[in-house]
């Protein structure tokens, strides 16, 4: 699925293996005609609440068209930063996406257009939970979101540890 690194926060994480054969596995497709791989994943109480941490901290953004302007500003800033190095950064996982699994056809060929510019940072992860129930469960009744992006290396690193927990209970295997 891909050749990012997990962040540096999770070297050493006895989880890791079970993540990175997770992340692996994955064979679900954002659409029927889409070509990128993403990760099927329940939205239990355990990334719950590394979700509503996050909200709270400020470190997660809802919207694909928020996060779109998110990573293509970070990415204008890490180019440069690159260019005056002289050196290119290694492929690492530094933003999650984490879907809704009721998006039309085209909300997701978009998103799968956004991971492709940013495949270098990026990971998507569809949640089993609608927009209106995961907008709910994060920020309260009659909220929506189709689209969360958890934008901080510590918020990051706590939601996939939350996914190895859910890989290691289900043995590595996709649900």
């Amino acid at each position: 699925m891909t050749s990012l690194r997990l962040p540096k926060s999770m070297a050493g994480d006895p989880r890791a293996e079970a993540l990175q054969h997770r992340i692996a596995g994955a064979t679900g497709r954002l659409w029927p005609g889409g070509s990128l791989a993403v990760l099927d994943v329940a939205l239990d109480e355990a990334l719950l609440a590394v979700l509503r941490r996050a909200a709270e901290d400020g470190r997660l953004t809802r919207g694909l068209e928020s996060a779109e302007r998110v990573l293509d500003a970070e990415a204008r800033g890490l180019d440069h930063a690159d260019r005056q190095a002289g050196t290119a950064r290694g492929a690492r996982i530094s933003r999650l996406l984490l879907l809704a699994d009721d998006g039309a056809e085209r909300f997701y060929r978009h998103v799968e257009s956004l991971l492709a510019r940013h495949a270098d940072r990026a990971l998507a992860v569809r949640l089993d939970v609608d927009a209106a129930s995961l907008g709910a469960r994060v920020f309260g009744p009659g909220a929506l979101a189709k689209l969360l992006m958890l934008s901080h290396k510590m918020a990051v690193a706590a939601a996939l540890g939350a996914i190895a927990e859910q890989a290691e209970r289900e043995g590595g295997a996709a649900r």
